[in-house]
């Protein structure tokens, strides 16, 4: 049997509830995983730039990735190690699992 995740879509419901304009908005998705939520707002967003830590999940993620999201950049790192890396300013962040 294989686990259903989010079949009623109450992830995107919950985030399009906090944050229902991302035009023009610069994200920061935190543990993103196989990139099944960043698949389903991303095209909204201006620039996406999604973590994960978890080489496995990550690989699933470039392997998923919708070819027509040019404005997504994956990265396999954690957040310490980004936060030290990184310069940009996001517009919002998304915990990916607290939704």
């Amino acid at each position: 049997m294989s686990i259903l995740l989010d079949p009623e879509l109450n992830e995107t419901t919950a985030l399009f509830g906090l944050f229902d304009d991302f035009a023009g908005k610069s994200v920061l998705e935190i543990g993103c995983g196989d990139g099944r939520l960043t698949w389903r707002y991303a095209e909204r967003a201006a620039r996406v730039t999604a973590i994960d830590l978890d080489a496995e999940k990550f690989a699933k993620a470039m392997e998923t990735r919708p070819l027509n999201m040019k404005n997504v950049q994956l990265l396999n790192i954690g957040l310490e190690p980004f936060a030290t890396q990184n310069k940009e300013k996001f517009d919002i962040a998304i915990l990916a699992w607290s939704l």
